[in-house]
């Protein structure tokens, strides 16, 4: 692959569009090198059980490591606070407590050899994908969900949302949340403070531009 293709998958424009997934193969065609691992924090191993994903944002990189996650929920309480001015993680604009117990998947018949708390601890948080087809924004019936000019992320402009949840039936992972206070929906800005209070460092933000440089080392 040339030099000036590899750099073209990781353009800001492209990353608007497209939902990135970690595989033995490459990161959106970019071979996942030493370093680009030792950049993600993660291992090939864990990237070839399934257990690393990337998702896209105009900016930068969000690396959700479920090997890493603990199921403290942190990055739910600094979401809200954040966002909300208080700590209530069911408004979060991402979700772990749905996969602690029994993993990402559905329970299993085996549970005890599967996910979460009751089997080998695989759970982690589920994101907003920043879709190229976003399900929330189109299904929002006053166009309450647009694309943020100087993010690119899809926002909720609470001066138009009535709070009628449609959005958050329409995403098929839920991730949007009406806020019982104010009646008035929220979804993910790609802020990262969900990344920024993790410690066990299970997500994180990383520029664009450190990205290009370790997939280029």
């Amino acid at each position: 692959m040339s030099e000036e293709k590899k750099l073209g998958v990781f353009e800001k424009e492209y990353s608007r569009r497209q939902f990135l997934k970690l595989s033995g193969k490459g990161l959106a065609g970019i071979p996942v090198t030493a370093a680009l691992l030792s950049l993600i924090g993660c291992t090939e191993k864990q990237v070839e059980e399934d257990l690393v994903e990337g998702i896209a944002t105009p900016t930068s990189l969000l690396v959700v490591n479920r090997a890493k996650c603990t199921g403290c929920q942190r990055c739910e309480t600094n979401c809200t606070l954040t966002n909300d001015g208080k700590a209530q993680p069911w408004l979060a604009r991402l979700h772990v407590r749905d996969s602690v117990v029994f993993g990402a998947a559905e329970v299993p018949a085996d549970y005890k050899h599967g996910g979460g708390f009751l089997g080998e601890w695989d759970m982690g948080p589920e994101t907003c994908k920043q879709c190229a087809d976003p399900k929330c924004m189109t299904a929002c019936p006053v166009g309450a969900i647009a694309p943020d000019p100087n993010t690119g992320a899809r926002v909720v402009d609470t001066e138009k949302c009535v709070g009628c949840g449609a959005c958050a039936g329409a995403c098929p992972w839920h991730m949007p949340k009406v806020d019982p206070e104010t009646q008035k929906s929220t979804k993910c800005i790609t802020c990262g403070a969900c990344a920024a209070g993790c410690p066990t460092g299970a997500l994180s933000v990383i520029p664009w531009e450190d990205v290009v440089a370790a997939a280029n080392a």
